[in-house]
C-alpha cells in the first residue's frame, strides 16, 4: 500500500523589510575615496575617454585666481614674519622625517620580475627541456627574498608520478637556478646564500674576498658559526674559526657587505613621488589645511552636448542621457572625496597641533574612532580618507595614516603616541657611543628618565620596527668599520 504525501500549494507572500542597497553612485562614492590622487587621474582618464560629456575645465577663471592670490595676501598681511613660511620652505628633504634608510628607495625601478628576470637567464642555457622545465618550477618556489620556499623532497611529491621524478635531477636544476644572478639566488636557508655568494668571490667584486686566509675565514663563520657572529663575541669567533683577530675583522667586514636577501631589488617598490592631497600653513588662526589645487580634478559637462540634450526628447537620446547623468555622479562624487579628505585632514590637524610646531616627538595618541566620532562618519570611511592620502606639513610630506597611533602611558598620568616613542628611540640609537651601543634595558630606563615606561620587549618591537639592529650587532659593525 502506498503512502499518498498531500501536495503542497505555493503561497505568494509580502513581507516588508529595509536593507542597504549600494547603488552604482554610492559604489562609484565608495570606490574613489579610497584611490590614491595617481590611481583616481587614471580613473578620471578612463571615464574621460569613454564619456563624450564629460570634460575637464583647465582654466582656472582669472577672477577666482585673484581672489584666492588676495585671500593668501591678506592673511599673510596680519601674520607674523616667523609665522609666513610656506611648509614647503621647512621641510628637511622630500621624506621628512620619516624618510627610510637607501634601501627602501631604489634609484631605479627593474623592468621585471625575478621570476622574469630568471626565466630570461634560463631561457640563454643550454639545458635540456626537461631541465629547463625543473629550473622553471624552483623559480617558481622562490620566495620574496630569493629563497627556495620549499625542501626538495616536498617538491618532488608534488610532481606527477608519470613523470619518474628523481631527486638528483631537482638537485641539477637547482644548481643551474643557483649559478643565476643575483648571486645567492635558490638558496634554503642564509648560510647557503652567504656561502653561495663566498664560492665565487670574483662574483662578488669585493676586494676583501682577494685574500685567502679572509675568504677561508667568512667561509667557516658562514657555515658553521652565525649563530656566534649574532652575539658579536669576536674573541669566541676566532677561537672557533682559528683565525688571528686582524683576519677576522676583515673576513667580518667581507660578511657584512654580502646580501642576505639577493631578491630584495625586485620587492622594494620603485620610488615614487607623493602628490600631497592637502597642504598645512599656519596663519592668524592657527594651522589651516586646504586642498592643494593640483591634485584636484577640474571637471565640466560639454556644454554643448547638454544644450543639445535639453533641446530633444529623453527617449530619442536615452544612451547620452545616461551618460549624462554618470557625468553628473562623476563630478558631484570627485567633489565629495576631496571634502571628506579636507574635514578629516582638518580634525587631524586639530587633534595634533603640537606635531606641527614641535615635530614628531609630540605626536599625540590617536585612532580612527576618534576622527569618526567628531565628523558622524564611519571608521571604514576615515580609513579610506586616510590611506595613501598625503598632507604637505613642515616635516615633510606624510601619509594621513602616520598620524594615528596607539596611546603609551607616560608618569604624569598622561600619554604619548608610539610615533613620538619611536622617534625618541631613533635619536637615542644616533646619539649614542658606537663602541657601547645602547641595549634594549638602557633605552628603556632613559625613555623611564623622561617619564615614558615601558617594557623591555616593547623596547624592542619598536627598535625592530625601525629596522636598528640590536646593541651586539650594532657594536659588532662599528668594531668592523
Amino acid at each position: 500500500m502506498q503512502n499518498i504525501v498531500p501536495m503542497t500549494r505555493p503561497i505568494l507572500e509580502l513581507r516588508p523589510g529595509q536593507h542597504l542597497t549600494l547603488t552604482p553612485q554610492l559604489q562609484q562614492s565608495i570606490r574613489l575615496l579610497q584611490l590614491s590622487t595617481l590611481d583616481l587621474e587614471a580613473e578620471i582618464s578612463q571615464v574621460l575617454a569613454d564619456n563624450p560629456l564629460l570634460e575637464r575645465d583647465d582654466e582656472t577663471p582669472a577672477a577666482e585666481a585673484q581672489a584666492e592670490s588676495e585671500r593668501e595676501s591678506s592673511v599673510q598681511d596680519d601674520e607674523p614674519a616667523a609665522e609666513r613660511e610656506s611648509p614647503v620652505d621647512e621641510m628637511p628633504g622630500s621624506g621628512g622625517v620619516y624618510s627610510d634608510d637607501d634601501s627602501s628607495l631604489p634609484e631605479a625601478a627593474r623592468p621585471d620580475t625575478l621570476r622574469e628576470y630568471l626565466l630570461g637567464q634560463l631561457v640563454l642555457t643550454r639545458a635540456a627541456p626537461r631541465d629547463a622545465a625543473l629550473a622553471s618550477l624552483l623559480i617558481d618556489e622562490l620566495d620574496e627574498n630569493g629563497y627556495l620556499g620549499s625542501p626538495l623532497d616536498e617538491i618532488l611529491s608534488w610532481l606527477p608520478a608519470e613523470l619518474e621524478p628523481d631527486i638528483d635531477e631537482l638537485r641539477a636544476a637547482l644548481s643551474l637556478l643557483q649559478s643565476f644572478d643575483p648571486v645567492g639566488i635558490g638558496a634554503r636557508d642564509m648560510a647557503e646564500c652567504l656561502l653561495l655568494q663566498l664560492r665565487n668571490p670574483d662574483l662578488t667584486r669585493l676586494p676583501e674576498a682577494a685574500d685567502p686566509a679572509v675568504l677561508a675565514c667568512a667561509r667557516v663563520v658562514c657555515a658553521q658559526h652565525l649563530p656566534l657572529l649574532a652575539t658579536g663575541n669576536a674573541a669566541r669567533l676566532c677561537a672557533a674559526v682559528g683565525c688571528d683577530e686582524a683576519t677576522w675583522r676583515v673576513a667580518h667586514s667581507l660578511i657584512l657587505r654580502l646580501e642576505p636577501r639577493p631578491g630584495r631589488a625586485w620587492t622594494v617598490p620603485a620610488a615614487d613621488y607623493a602628490v600631497p592631497d592637502v597642504i598645512v600653513r599656519k596663519t592668524r588662526r592657527g594651522w589651516q589645511v586646504t586642498l592643494n589645487s593640483a591634485a584636484v580634478p577640474r571637471l565640466q559637462i560639454n556644454g554643448l552636448y547638454a544644450q543639445m540634450l535639453g533641446n530633444q526628447k529623453e527617449s530619442a537620446h536615452a544612451g547620452l542621457q545616461s551618460q549624462l547623468q554618470q557625468a553628473k555622479w562623476m563630478i558631484r562624487n570627485v567633489e565629495q572625496r576631496f571634502d571628506t579628505i579636507l574635514r578629516v585632514a582638518q580634525a587631524i590637524v586639530e587633534r595634533q597641533t603640537a606635531f606641527f610646531s614641535q615635530g614628531p616627538v609630540a605626536m599625540r595618541p590617536l585612532i580612527l574612532k576618534d576622527i569618526a566620532g567628531e565628523l558622524g562618519m564611519h571608521e571604514s570611511t576615515i580609513s579610506r580618507a586616510t590611506t595613501q592620502k598625503y598632507m604637505l606639513t613642515p616635516f615633510g610630506t606624510l601619509e594621513l595614516k602616520r598620524f594615528f597611533g596607539a596611546g603609551v602611558s607616560t608618569d604624569g598620568g598622561d600619554a604619548t603616541s608610539a610615533t613620538a616613542v619611536q622617534t625618541f628611540i631613533r635619536q637615542m640609537v644616533a646619539d649614542e657611543n658606537r663602541a657601547k651601543p645602547l641595549s634594549d634595558s638602557q633605552i628603556m630606563q632613559k625613555l623611564a628618565d623622561q617619564g615614558i615606561v615601558i617594557a623591555r620587549r616593547t623596547v624592542a618591537k619598536y627598535r625592530e620596527a625601525l629596522r636598528i639592529a640590536p646593541a651586539t650587532l650594532r657594536k659588532a659593525q662599528a668594531s668592523a668599520r
